[in-house]
């Protein structure tokens, strides 16, 4: 098989290291659209395609119709994924022979995964320019580091449910005696600054390995922080190649929604509801059309969903569970984790029916406790109606984790069919669907 998508996305998660890289991946992938600052007034005109980027980790890309519109079709997914950030001051030594680096736990992540693989470090660095400040993204690009495992011999009970210490066992090794002294430099080198002009940083590490299309049939793709990279990357795919329909197109890619999404460029902060409601404005419109427009809304909260689980199926609801390449996953929760309920269920439907998409639905087994996404976080500032999805994935929360190949296709697909329909709103619980696309 071909899989020319899921190369694709194989390639976009290879540039994207950190949430920074993924934003500046897809800047790149957006070089048709307009660049906008939130620090600027806006001059945007109907039939425009425009980005506006936060923190350099979140963006927000739209595309407006020629004519006056009464409505926005957003997608939401997520920039960053569980990892160990490094810590300001990095460099530790051991017993005068070796130099390990200073981390923490970023999100929930499975820690046994980090283990005896190659790792590297990349973010961004701030250093000295002038009387000011600029921001440099970097990527040590080379096996920099490992986490290496106790013997078995010194911890016989590795295999029976050891819990590591995030202050103790996951510092990795970056180098012996002599490399003591060389992290910062290092940094700087690759930020092309003095070391005494670097005066800040963001840094994680990232797995090297990466990733493979495998299997028989060449029926999966592994790649690290596929949640939600594959999200992120079928929202972009799909808002470029969507038509030009009565609606306004918004893909939103937020950073920080491993943990909890509570930051100036995290779903649960005013970026959605400022860009919107600065759309309108920018375009003569009134307060009172910011309210109506949002009322006719409609958004896609995309992060991804459990597979059922080949060594263990009794984790998933027997009824209401996933499977790799089966298509979209339409996921639900009665106390709203998931934001999907009847209506905004049925209105996806339909479109994917009419675009020839397999959907399926995930529930959690009803005594395990599921996560949230951004949906409901971002649904607590601007009020329109939601649908959770994903693609059902394993090993969640791993450095390197596993999907459906096919599904990548399913997705892309999928979004690009709801951002060329139009969703006009007859009233609650009342909709017309139509093809919105005028050109292309």
């Amino acid at each position: 098989m071909e899989h020319a998508n899921a190369k694709k996305l194989i390639e976009f998660i290879r540039q994207s290291p950190t949430c920074f890289h993924a934003i500046d991946t897809i800047k790149k992938e957006l070089k048709d659209f307009t660049p906008l600052r939130e620090q600027e007034k806006w001059t945007i005109k109907p039939g425009g395609k425009y980005y506006v980027a936060r923190n350099q980790s979140s963006i927000i890309a739209f595309t407006l119709p020629k004519a006056p519109f009464s409505a926005f079709q957003l997608i939401a997914s997520h920039s960053d994924s569980p990892a160990f950030k490094i810590k300001e001051n990095a460099e530790t030594s051991v017993r005068g022979k070796y130099v390990q680096l200073d981390t923490e736990r970023y999100g929930g992540m499975i820690m046994s995964s980090w283990f005896d693989r190659p790792l590297s470090v990349a973010g961004r660095a701030l250093v000295r320019d002038g009387q000011g400040v600029r921001t440099v993204l970097v990527n040590l690009d080379q096996d920099m580091a490992v986490i290496p495992n106790v013997a078995i011999h010194m911890n016989r009970e590795i295999n029976n449910g050891y819990k590591y210490n995030a202050a103790v066992d996951t510092y990795p090794l970056w180098g012996t005696e002599s490399a003591k002294d060389t992290f910062r430099a290092r940094i700087a080198e690759a930020a092309g600054a003095e070391e005494k002009d670097l005066l800040g940083a963001d840094l994680f590490l990232y797995n090297r390995m990466e990733g493979r299309i495998w299997g028989v049939k060449e029926e999966f793709v592994s790649a690290p922080r596929l949640d939600d990279l594959e999200c992120a990357f079928a929202s972009v795919e799909a808002l470029k190649a969507a038509g030009e329909g009565k609606h306004a197109n918004v893909c939103c890619v937020f950073d920080n929604e491993e943990v909890g999404s509570t930051t100036k460029q995290g779903a649960d902060s005013t970026f959605l509801s400022d860009v919107l409601r600065r759309i309108l404005l920018s375009l003569g419109r009134s307060e009172e059309d910011y309210y109506t427009v949002l009322a006719n809304s409609f958004m896609l909260s995309a992060d991804n969903a459990h597979a059922v689980h080949p060594n263990h199926p009794e984790f998933s609801d027997p009824l209401n569970c996933t499977y790799m390449n089966e298509g979209i996953v339409v996921k639900f929760n009665a106390n709203q984790k998931y934001t999907t309920d009847g209506v905004s269920e049925a209105v996806f439907h339909h479109i994917c029916e009419k675009a020839g998409v397999p959907v399926q639905h995930y529930a959690n087994r009803s005594d395990m406790a599921g996560g949230g996404t951004l949906g409901n976080i971002s649904g607590s500032h601007i009020s329109i109606n939601t649908l959770d999805i994903g693609l059902a994935q394993l090993a969640m929360h791993s450095c390197y984790e596993t999907a459906g190949a096919r599904d990548v296709d399913y997705m892309i697909e999928g979004m690009r069919a709801f951002y060329d329909t139009d969703i006009e709103s007859l009233g609650d619980g009342s909709y017309r669907l139509t093809d919105g696309v005028t050109s292309c």
